[in-house]
């Protein structure tokens, strides 16, 4: 089968699934993966024939795609802040929003006056995509990672060893956590904040095979994360040292309105590319 025809079946395969857009998308990505062939490759050659061996592949992939799986999760890898990450079921798939909350503290840390190197800890770990993009960028920066999904730590782990950093990584529920290992100039998450009464708004491929206990919160405790890991960074963080959040886009007043209750100041709410609430930094005293 040539690639024009390919693309032919695939289209139609989709057509009830997904928009055009998006199937379009799909068909070059994988043809990029599987065939190494670039746009402009397929645009020149319409004819070039798949190999046997490919077809089967890119089928698989196409039944995948039709059961609404994410194609990260099909090729088994993701891109963010412009490091590979290896992913599965078992962890969230990293979101462009997320960039943005690690650039916000690059350019925070940049603008520290710091004559010792800095101690951050990440809450949350999934891929590791947070802390190990930290790491790439703040070499002398000592950092500790923590997740309650022992099969998360193990993608993450990987993840540290693709992309040559070191990041001490724990398992353990922050929610049961008392202490914490020592003292943070800075602490990140991303914790779960998607309310249940908000699942209506999920895209199937989220619903359906991402991991709902990075993804959701109970509709009477949406904060309960927040809550919790406020209350560790208070007594965890250095004198002025930083706490950063990743948060839900319609709780960013009741976030706000929980670090001032709890003592932090000078707290900053960040909209993101899409123009909805979705990250805070807030200062210890």
């Amino acid at each position: 089968m040539n690639i024009k025809d390919f693309k032919t079946l695939f289209t139609k395969a989709l057509a009830n699934t997904y928009p055009k857009t998006e199937i379009d998308s799909f068909f070059f990505l994988l043809m990029d993966e599987y065939l190494k062939l670039k746009r402009i490759d397929i645009t020149l050659n319409p004819d070039f024939k798949i190999g046997d061996d490919k077809i089967l592949i890119l089928n698989e992939a196409l039944t995948r795609l039709k059961a609404e799986e994410p194609i990260q999760y099909i090729f088994g890898h993701a891109e963010f802040y412009g490091y590979p990450f290896l992913v599965d079921q078992n962890t969230l798939i990293p979101r462009p929003e997320t960039e943005e909350l690690v650039e916000w503290i690059l350019n925070e840390v940049k603008s520290l006056e710091q004559d010792k190197p800095l101690n951050i800890l990440e809450i949350g770990t999934g891929t590791g995509c947070i802390p190990i993009s930290l790491a790439k960028n703040l070499p002398n920066t000592s950092i500790y990672s923590i997740d309650v999904s022992k099969d998360a730590l193990k993608i993450a782990k990987k993840n540290a060893a693709l992309n040559k950093v070191n990041v001490h990584f724990i398992e353990a529920d922050i929610l049961q956590t008392e202490t914490l290992p020592k003292k943070f100039d800075i602490i990140v998450s991303n914790p779960p904040y998607v309310r249940e009464l908000e699942k209506a708004e999920i895209q199937n491929n989220v619903l359906q095979n991402e991991p709902h206990l990075a993804l959701f919160v109970s509709d009477k405790k949406p904060l309960i994360f927040y809550d919790k890991i406020a209350d560790l960074a208070k007594w965890n963080l250095t004198k002025n040292g930083l706490l950063f959040f990743e948060i839900n886009q319609y709780l960013g007043k009741e976030t706000v309105e929980l670090l001032e209750e709890k003592g932090f100041t000078s707290i900053e709410l960040r909209k993101d590319f899409s123009k909805n609430d979705r990250m805070i930094k807030a200062t210890s005293n």
